[in-house]
């Protein structure tokens, strides 16, 4: 596979024909290697794919771009309570990506790191702290032309069901592109915000991009149980807080799987 117009937007871009995943391959490669801040590792056909609390991201191959980065954000002096803003970030320039693909514009972030297309899921972001705690892997998942026969849940969706016209490489191509070229925008809007001002203008520009605020949502969380209420707003190491409707008290979310709901 060939991703030329990608080619020049980053240190390395090491493109493999398989893998069984774009994450532990550049985990692997940052143990034993010294390498550059945007190193990225990209393949159309990943074996073993995983998403957030441990579940599998499977896709037929050739039919979805796995896409793995490396960031250095304590060499940016990050503090290390503001990398909860990466997988949100991350989600937000894959969000532009696709939005750049589909003519519906019907393109929404989903709190943490969720890319929707008509409350669909086409793409998602995991992010994962390497050992030293210095560098951060952001991994994404964007599916390009997978039918409907082949989606791997019913909410799933792809590029191609959106109306995007050209091949899987052509596809994967253009979206690379297109987020490497947002996250690097974002990358250095959030890793300059020194100030207490530019932080806040940084927190309140993602806060815009998610979708999930302002909404009833149901979120499950990682022991099993769920919360119900409304989404206000983003705390400042970019969880979610939410006002319970059968209380109305207000609880902050570090993790857990976000469902919009119908009502308001």
């Amino acid at each position: 596979m060939d991703l030329p117009l990608a080619q020049d937007r980053v240190a390395l871009l090491v493109v493999l024909d398989e893998v069984p995943s774009t994450n532990d391959e550049l985990v692997a490669r940052a143990a034993t290697q010294t390498l550059d801040e945007f190193t990225v590792i990209a393949s159309l056909n990943q074996t073993a794919g995983r998403g957030r609390l441990g579940r599998t991201w499977a896709a037929p191959p050739g039919t979805s771009l796995a896409v793995s980065v490396l960031l250095r954000p304590r060499e940016r002096a990050v503090p290390l309570e503001r990398y909860g803003w990466i997988p949100l970030l991350a989600g937000r320039a894959m969000a532009t990506a696709v939005g750049r693909l589909v003519p519906s514009g019907d393109v929404a972030l989903k709190w943490p790191n969720d890319v929707l297309i008509g409350g669909r899921k086409v793409a998602g972001v995991l992010s994962e702290l390497l050992p030293d705690a210095r560098s951060v892997v952001v991994g994404a998942g964007v599916n390009l032309t997978i039918p409907t026969e082949s989606l791997p849940v019913p909410t799933a969706t792809s590029l191609l069901l959106n109306g995007a016209t050209a091949s899987a490489e052509e596809l994967a191509d253009l979206a690379l592109v297109g987020y490497l070229d947002e996250l690097k925008r974002g990358w250095q809007e959030f890793t300059s915000a020194t100030s207490d001002a530019d932080f806040a203008r940084f927190r309140a520009g993602l806060g815009a991009a998610c979708s999930s605020l302002g909404r009833s949502v149901q979120v499950s969380l990682p022991d099993g149980s769920h919360l119900v209420g409304t989404a206000v707003d983003l705390d400042d190491a970019g969880r979610l807080r939410l006002r319970v409707h059968s209380d109305g008290s207000m609880q902050t979310v570090a993790a857990g799987d976000v469902t919009h709901l119908r009502y308001e």
